[in-house]
């Protein structure tokens, strides 16, 4: 039963993170931790490019310096 449950709360995160982003908005991971309690957006955004979305993923750069990942749809 756990597993059922983990593959509806999957499926969910992937509704939401893909009705934000075609709102045109961008997401970085700590906004779909923030947002969606989603701990693994790569995870996330593999699912939905597989299920055909276009999404293009950019590299910025905080204000300490660390590189992070930000999606949006093309």
């Amino acid at each position: 039963m756990k597993n059922y449950h983990f593959k509806n709360k999957t499926m969910s995160q992937n509704k939401q993170i893909a009705d934000y982003l075609n709102k045109g908005k961008k997401l970085t991971p700590i906004d779909a931790l923030n947002k969606f309690g989603c701990f693994r957006l790569a995870a996330r955004i593999a699912d939905l490019r597989n299920e055909g979305m276009n999404i293009v993923t950019n590299t910025i750069k905080l204000e300490n310096n660390k590189l992070i990942a930000q999606y949006s749809v093309k």
